[in-house]
């Protein structure tokens, strides 16, 4: 694939991946207004757990078939490739039932570790239990689909991921959001229910999902079968040797998809116990949710870039690995870390200057003078998450997967290490850098094993990401002053009217500021091609 289709692939999942992130954060608005923030913990207890049972069912095998796919692909073995197929998606099925039966039976087990009995606390183990259970009905639906895409990417074609990820996610919430509002506004029902029933929106979106992906595959299986006719080969390679090799690429795959629900475990496992231990667990519940629900829906934005990327860039590096082109796979790792740079350090530092204007004007100005802080040390993070999702995934590429089972293990280490030390004395903040900490580790030790192996040019992307911290820096400035500007009309009791005007209108100035640099020190067309010059009269 050239870099090309790879960059138009990327954009493609990332729009996708943004929109499906942004009507995340936008559903939240209402949704917080419905159920308030101990609602928001009761929804963390089981869509975290859910999670780890959605990565676990799915074994990984979803990307590596996107990994499996590309290699035979360019070996032009499309019989070996079917077969696989076909017979991942049966075992995908088994998986999502044997999965969904152990998470609705234990999921009392698990509400007792998230929730002390003996704490003073919004939430009952009752409550948490009756949500786990109601998200487990989706892993019935999410491995299987799941796999059909990882197939879809193989092929380079991101059409199918990027349009299921938007009708999944459409559906999901008006499901989620109708159902909470008939149970709270019309049956006067409990915030429990409201919270179940949106919990169980997750099953609904995978169905749509799976709908839309079935149709498309069935509209391309022609040129499938013709595929297999003209290359006249049959997969003549043992099926007990696929499967193995399909298996040893997906068993570091798995990781990397836990790796944020197993942060985000170690603090529900830690965190209201700890806080109680202070003698804070009456706040405890209401700051987990701003750490791990409300304000990790905003940090999580950037890290969509990142996401998007690493899918787009597996097929393409595997593709250069198999054909031994030594110069492509590490043109596209270097460029990929440049417009990780370019894209999400900026957002990052954009985020962490305006936190308390972003959490007041989404979710609640009265919560800003301890959201705010949570938030603001909270969205440099979001630059690790990126940098060990997209270089995870290019050690994946050129078969050092097994790496990150290493890297993400240190990491994990270190944030059950420092968390209960650092939120005894830092509280909420204290696991946000604990986990900050830990993603930076795993990333680091990822970077230096991908340089090792592959000796990708260094000297480009350290002139590049220093020039972008010099943009980004002018940008923190304006940022700053705009604020201070636009704030001095406002007196008094914050509103969230002033609080929105002191958020949208520094970033538009900034974001304008700094894509004006960027592409008047040709950064933008050095890193995304020359159709930049389409937008030329923009910055003028």
């Amino acid at each position: 694939m050239s870099q090309s289709n790879i960059l138009r692939g990327t954009m493609m999942l990332t729009g996708a991946n943004y929109l499906s992130k942004i009507l995340g954060l936008l559903y939240v608005i209402p949704f917080f207004a419905l159920v308030g923030e101990s609602g928001g913990a009761l929804y963390s207890y089981a869509y975290n757990p859910y999670q780890i049972f959605l990565t676990i069912s799915s074994l990984g095998i979803p990307m590596a078939m996107s990994k499996f796919v590309a290699k035979y692909n360019a070996l032009e073995d499309y019989a070996t490739k079917e077969a696989v197929f076909k017979s991942g998606l049966i075992f995908m099925f088994g998986t999502g039932i044997v999965t969904f039966l152990v998470m609705f039976f234990s999921a009392e087990w698990l509400a007792q570790i998230f929730v002390p009995a003996d704490g003073d606390y919004s939430n009952s183990i009752s409550d948490v239990t009756f949500v786990i259970q109601m998200v487990s009905f989706a892993l019935l639906a999410v491995a299987p689909m799941s796999l059909v895409r990882g197939y879809f990417q193989g092929h380079g074609s991101m059409g199918p991921s990027a349009i299921s990820i938007v009708i999944e996610q459409i559906v999901r919430i008006v499901f989620l959001l109708v159902g909470a509002f008939v149970v709270i506004k019309i049956l006067d029902g409990s915030i429990t229910m409201a919270v179940g029933i949106a919990a169980f929106a997750a099953f609904i979106g995978a169905i749509a999902s799976s709908l839309i992906l079935t149709s498309i595959y069935r509209k391309r299986r022609p040129e499938m079968k013709r595929q297999l006719r003209q290359s006249g080969k049959t997969s003549d390679i043992p099926r007990r040797d696929l499967y193995q090799e399909l298996l040893s690429y997906a068993g570091p795959f798995i990781l990397v998809g836990l790796a944020t629900p197993l942060y985000q475990i170690v603090d529900q496992m830690t965190f209201n116990r700890t806080m109680g231990n202070i003698g804070l667990a009456d706040i405890s519940e209401q700051l987990l949710s701003i750490m791990i629900v409300y304000g990790h829906k905003l940090v999580i934005i950037p890290v969509t870039l990142a996401i998007g990327l690493a899918m787009a860039l597996l097929p393409s590096i595997t593709h250069a690995f198999t054909q031994n082109n030594h110069q492509e796979y590490q043109s596209y790792i270097s460029k990929s870390f440049q417009i990780v740079m370019l894209l999400i350090f900026p957002a990052a530092v954009g985020l962490s200057l305006l936190s308390s204007e972003a959490y007041g004007t989404l979710f609640d100005p009265e919560a800003i003078s301890y959201a705010g802080p949570i938030l603001a040390v909270y969205a440099p993070v979001s630059l690790f998450f990126a940098l060990f999702t997209v270089s995870a995934s290019m050690l994946q590429g050129v078969n050092k997967q097994n790496f990150t089972v290493i890297s993400l293990f240190v990491g994990l280490l270190i944030k059950i290490v420092l968390n209960v030390p650092l939120i005894t004395v830092l509280q909420a903040e204290g696991a946000v850098i604990a986990t900050g900490l830990a993603v930076l580790t795993a990333s680091i030790l990822n970077i230096i094993k991908l340089y090792r192996e592959t000796k990708f040019d260094l000297k480009p992307l350290f002139k590049i990401s220093l020039l972008i911290i010099i943009l980004t820096t002018i940008m923190a400035v304006t940022v700053l002053i705009t604020r201070w500007l636009v704030g001095l009309p406002f007196s008094g009791e914050v509103t969230r009217f002033q609080l929105s005007v002191q958020l949208f209108v520094p970033v538009i100035i900034g974001a304008y500021s700094y894509l004006w640099m960027a592409y008047k020190t040709t950064l933008l067309e050095r890193l995304l091609g020359e159709r930049v010059r389409r937008f030329s009269k923009l910055f003028i």
